[in-house]
């Protein structure tokens, strides 16, 4: 799809209806009027387009623990899982843009949802305002303990013998392991079976389960479950060979080439915000993100932070809206 991203707190925070059905009246608001508004004014709604456990949640519960020291008012939680991403997105563009409501997604919520679908319900450039480009991460090729297969070649030789009797496991319909595993597909001639979940922590449990065959998921979704014993890795998407799974052999040393691929995970607010309120907004985020206490803890687990400035973000969307635009084109993908 996807995206460089570990467990953190698992307390989940529910936003009272009052944050995320703000009236109609104060989006109306001219940004002047915004921007002199007091921020925050009561707690901060921070929706995730995922099940708890995921890249996304994990980044999100991050970044909201210490902005809420930041901002002196609590920064809730909430999972909204389902479509991709696309039930938070609905949600959050209807939002009020007062600093209040703001949504952290992956490269398949705010980039590949664009190139894939061509009726998504939310425009991911004209219906949000860039924040902050929070984290980067490759995916990991991973398998259960006991599959036999020990290394990309052998995976290759045995999907073939399986002629179609194998099975991978995702985030989600769009999403960067989905599409990282069509294009793998597609450079080793072998057939596997999709198996879409509601998030990267229910992907990688089934996988571990043994319900699926092997998975590319977000480093930072797999790393625990691969130091751990639970998982297996077989290659990671980055250029280099990553230093949380040391000894683990690039795409490039794997056999394959021209097959780096970078995941990211984003915060976006409703459209319309007022360009003072947002670099207020996106500061404290950056601020939190690079603090002493949270980006050692996301690069542990595979994470690279690197949180931009809002312009930034925006180009950077972009660029990617259009590069996956045409491996969606080129590959002949659909979302079904």
């Amino acid at each position: 799809m996807t995206d460089r991203p570990r467990g953190l707190p698992r307390r989940a925070l529910l936003a009272t209806p009052a944050i995320l059905a703000a009236p109609a009246l104060i989006r109306a608001r001219p940004a002047s009027a915004q921007s002199t508004e007091a921020w925050p004014a009561r707690p901060v709604s921070v929706l995730v387009p995922f099940v708890a456990g995921g890249p996304s949640d994990i980044v999100a519960r991050a970044a909201s623990n210490r902005m809420a020291q930041v901002i002196g008012q609590p920064v809730v939680v909430e999972n909204r899982p389902g479509a991709n991403g696309e039930i938070a997105a609905r949600a959050a563009m209807r939002a009020a843009p007062d600093g209040h409501t703001m949504m952290i997604g992956s490269i398949g919520v705010w980039a590949i949802n664009a190139a894939l679908r061509p009726n998504l319900g939310y425009d991911p450039v004209k219906d949000f305002t860039p924040l902050v480009l929070a984290v980067t991460t490759p995916n990991a090729l991973v398998v259960n303990r006991d599959h036999p297969a020990k290394d990309v070649p052998s995976l290759i030789a045995w999907l073939k013998e399986r002629n179609g009797r194998a099975s991978y496991s995702t985030s989600g319909v769009g999403s960067s392991d989905q599409m990282t595993t069509e294009l793998f597909k597609l450079r080793t001639g072998t057939q596997i079976t999709h198996v879409p979940y509601t998030g990267g922590a229910a992907a990688a449990t089934d996988l571990i389960a043994g319900n699926v065959d092997l998975s590319f998921q977000n480093l930072g979704t797999v790393a625990g479950h691969i130091n751990g014993g639970r998982l297996r890795a077989l290659m990671v998407t980055s250029e280099n060979p990553h230093p949380v799974l040391p000894g683990v052999p690039t795409s490039k040393q794997a056999g394959l080439e021209d097959f780096v691929v970078t995941s990211w995970q984003a915060f976006m607010a409703p459209a319309g915000m007022a360009t003072p309120l947002r670099d207020r907004v996106a500061g404290a985020l950056r601020d939190s993100l690079l603090h002493g206490d949270v980006k050692p803890r996301l690069e542990q687990i595979g994470f690279d932070v690197v949180p931009t400035t809002p312009e930034d973000y925006r180009r950077f969307q972009e660029a990617e809206i259009a590069r996956w635009r045409e491996v969606v084109r080129s590959a002949n993908i659909t979302a079904g």
